[in-house]
């Protein structure tokens, strides 16, 4: 009886001593982060933390200066930035991948079914360097193309400019990550947009392209979670923070509608009908990063073969993945 007594009280004392006073969670717009919502709203984490409070970054600038000033805990971030930012000595780890197919083209001619069918045509793309225009960028090299002679590439500071030039007939094709292709679509069909927006369509998506062209799998690890800073050495909240996640991510996969309306109540520049409609199109599931290991680093190698820079010259060691 006093040994189970005794027990117990080692593992409260643990607990508590695992226990952060405040946990910042930042992330981007995109889907990665939307399963954050459900775990502030639930208190998932008030067994390890305080205070769950989520950051958003619009921008790498923005992201780099969350990390730069110590002023986040853990991040939803493309996978190629973590890595670039571990070859620049910050201390981060890769401690999962979220989002494995989230790409597409959306045009105004429904006969485009392929890349090699937008040769020679004009498509707008946001955020230069971005994981939309690195993958895009990629499978036109491997498909035998210059993007610069058989491609019109035109830039948007963001996916929401890029959407309202299709919506405002600027452009005719645009390549966007889920939510904004299912908003653009759904705010094209709605009154009294529907009058003037032109007919949009889903087109190409990019996974599937890329599973072809590369012969291998049609997922691309696009997206994920990282750890920075001292926290990678307190496992236990590590440990617990992965298996909410994994909880809300699967809560937010299941419960589209619900899922939509806490998300849009959080990111107020997103539409829920929309957002609701993406998510079947999202290819959402979490993996261990060290799980992860050489799918990771055969994209890591695509992308070194076009520009190194994109993961800071070179492979990550070991060490940029977590482990338990």
């Amino acid at each position: 009886m006093y040994l189970k007594i005794f027990v117990l009280l080692i593992i409260s004392f643990q607990i508590s001593l695992s226990k952060e006073n405040r946990l910042i969670i930042a992330g981007p717009i995109a889907t990665v982060s939307h399963p954050f919502f459900h775990m502030i709203k639930t208190n998932a984490l008030n067994d390890v933390t305080n205070n769950l409070e989520f950051k958003l970054w619009k921008n790498p600038d923005e992201l780099r200066s969350l990390i730069l000033n110590d002023n986040v805990d853990i991040i939803a971030i493309p996978t190629n930035v973590a890595a670039n930012l571990y070859n620049k000595k910050q201390d981060i780890k890769l401690l999962g991948v979220s989002i494995w197919g989230i790409l597409g083209l959306i045009s105004r001619d429904n006969n485009l079914k392929t890349l090699k069918d937008f040769k020679n045509k004009e498509i707008v793309v946001p955020f230069r360097q971005d994981m939309p225009d690195i993958v895009l960028k990629q499978l036109i090299k491997k498909q035998g193309m210059d993007i610069h002679k058989d491609f019109k590439i035109r830039y948007a500071s963001s996916p929401i400019d890029a959407m309202q030039m299709l919506i405002l007939r600027q452009v005719d094709h645009a390549l966007l990550a889920e939510p904004a292709i299912s908003i653009a679509l759904r705010k094209t069909k709605s009154f009294p947009l529907k009058l003037v927006a032109p007919d949009l369509y889903r087109s190409v998506n990019l996974q599937e392209e890329w599973g072809k062209t590369f012969n291998t799998k049609e997922q691309v690890p696009q997206a994920g979670i990282a750890i920075l800073g001292k926290l990678s050495k307190n496992k236990y909240l590590i440990k617990r923070f992965e298996q909410e996640y994994i909880k809300s991510l699967n809560w937010y996969k299941n419960n589209p509608k619900k899922a939509s309306k806490l998300t849009v109540a959080n990111l107020k520049m997103l539409e829920e009908k929309g957002l609701a409609d993406s998510i079947k199109y999202v290819d959402i599931e979490y993996k261990k990063a060290i799980d992860s290991k050489d799918d990771i680093e055969e994209f890591f190698k695509i992308l070194m073969q076009s520009n190194p820079k994109l993961i800071g010259s070179k492979l990550p060691d070991s060490n940029f993945y977590y482990k338990d």
